[in-house]
């Protein structure tokens, strides 16, 4: 049976395109639309996990990972 893990993807505009990032592993991808973006982020993790030794995976990954709003002042 084939293990999965919830991870966090932030997927932002950039340019024409998005730029997706898991800031568990701090890894990054990027598509021309917001799934392209995010199924490359999968991707990615997949063969990260695939080929990171066990003890890369336990010093990249963060546990505690929070995204909140800020309200900041201007000027």
């Amino acid at each position: 049976m084939k293990q999965t893990k919830q991870l966090t993807a932030i997927i932002e505009r950039e340019g024409d395109g998005y730029v997706s990032l898991c800031p568990e592993l701090d890894i990054a991808s990027q598509g021309r639309t917001i799934e392209e973006a995010r199924d490359n982020l999968v991707e990615a993790l997949e063969l990260f996990f695939e080929t990171a030794a066990p003890s890369e995976i336990q010093e990249r990954l963060h546990t505690e990972v929070f995204v909140t709003r800020l309200e900041v002042s201007l000027g």
